[in-house]
């Protein structure tokens, strides 16, 4: 195990999403399968926003019966998290590969628990306004 790395700018992360090729320049090169597995958890977070920006247009075009503050409000909310989410999907993905290179603990993140959250928020508040007529 080694100590905390150094600290980079953020905009130096963002531009090691356009190029990825210089974590080759970082450590060792991992077993493919890590990185595979890597690159798996990376699809699965993409996939997570494309649902997320599905349900936000579905809201917008289906939910007719409630209000359109509401209706618009539900759906900015998950286009938002879609966005969020596919975000994040991009740098985790840089920051696992960089520590496997390394030889360092995965990085640990809350966004799984604040994007369940959000979403289970999310969902609580369709049902009631499908449920209850809430927002008509």
């Amino acid at each position: 195990m080694s100590g905390p790395r150094p600290s980079r700018g953020a905009l130096s992360e963002v531009r090691l999403w356009f190029a990825p090729d210089r974590l080759r320049a970082e450590g060792r090169t991992p077993d493919y399968r890590f990185s595979l597995a890597n690159e798996r958890t990376f699809l699965a977070w993409l996939r997570t926003a494309m649902a997320l920006v599905g349900g936000g247009f579905a809201v917008d075009q289906f939910l007719t019966d409630t209000t359109r503050p509401l209706r618009i409000a539900l759906a900015l909310v998950l286009l938002a998290g879609g966005a969020l989410c596919a975000l994040r999907a991009i740098n985790h993905w840089i920051r696992c590969e960089r520590a496997m290179r390394r030889g360092e603990d995965l990085p640990s993140s809350r966004f799984p628990v604040v994007l369940g959250l959000a979403v289970g928020v999310v969902a609580l508040g369709m049902v009631l306004v499908v449920a209850f007529g809430w927002g008509v």
